[in-house]
């Protein structure tokens, strides 16, 4: 990345979003740094970031689940510049009060799976759709969305997790067709979808009693591995499932 960025992290007001707007903050080959949040309570941490950085941090807030909200924080950044040159969507649910992970059929409940579908799947798709007209540009672009490696149909060996499994295997899908379609119409965006590994937040939290300390990982290196990679991509990489290692993952 050699010219200034205009980045948009989606879903940073907590988690791994949050990580990236720190690692990016104070980066010289940023322009400006858009971040959208969903809850104003519980974006205290952004808003004072934004308070540092008033001329480099814009704050929006976003539920993407609304299409609606989408277009008007586009709107917004519109008003100030007509292109984006990396888009990071970190929005994304495993548990929420009585949702919980299914460990069995028996667990399963349609609510639950439209819910699982609202938040992790459809609301890529929605920013895919407007954010075209920011991506088409002579300058890279990179719209990288974080999935998960229990997505992949081919590495599932343990079962259970049906509605977090699916929804993640669907916002692959949905990221390919995506790139496809990108590389005739954007045709210097590069769309990528990235496992996180075990990250140290509140997503994981409930689920870390069995992780190996050495394969729990802290925001700040999650980030770091994550930004290492989209750092280094090239337009070969379009389309492509890629672990926090930097290697492949199957679908």
């Amino acid at each position: 990345m050699n010219q200034l960025q205009n980045v948009l992290i989606v879903g940073a007001n907590g988690g791994i979003g949050y990580g990236f707007v720190k690692q990016l903050i104070n980066s010289h080959q940023i322009n400006h740094l858009y971040a959208t949040y969903r809850q104003f309570e519980k974006a205290e941490e952004l808003f004072n970031l934004q308070q540092q950085y008033p001329d480099k941090l814009s704050c929006l807030k976003v539920d993407v689940t609304d299409e609606k909200q989408i277009i008007d924080a586009f709107n917004q950044i519109q008003a100030q510049t007509s292109q984006l040159h990396l888009v990071i969507n970190c929005v994304g649910i495993l548990h929420e009060g009585d949702l919980q992970p299914e460990k069995s059929l028996k667990h399963i409940n349609s609510d639950n799976l439209i819910r699982y579908f609202q938040v992790n799947t459809i609301p890529t798709v929605l920013l895919a759709k407007h954010l075209v007209s920011f991506f088409k540009h002579q300058n890279k672009a990179i719209f990288a969305v974080i999935s998960a490696k229990v997505g992949s149909i081919e590495d599932n060996r343990l079962g259970g997790w049906y509605g977090y499994r699916a929804s993640k295997a669907s916002l692959n899908m949905l990221l390919k067709n995506i790139a496809i379609e990108y590389s005739r119409t954007c045709k210097n965006a590069i769309v990528v979808a990235l496992h996180p590994g075990t990250t140290d937040t509140e997503l994981s939290q409930p689920f870390q009693k069995n992780v190996p300390p050495e394969k729990l990982f802290s925001v700040e290196r999650c980030t770091k591995q994550l930004l290492s990679i989209i750092n280094n991509l090239n337009c070969e990489d379009n389309g492509k499932f890629f672990s926090w290692d930097g290697s492949y993952l199957h679908w």
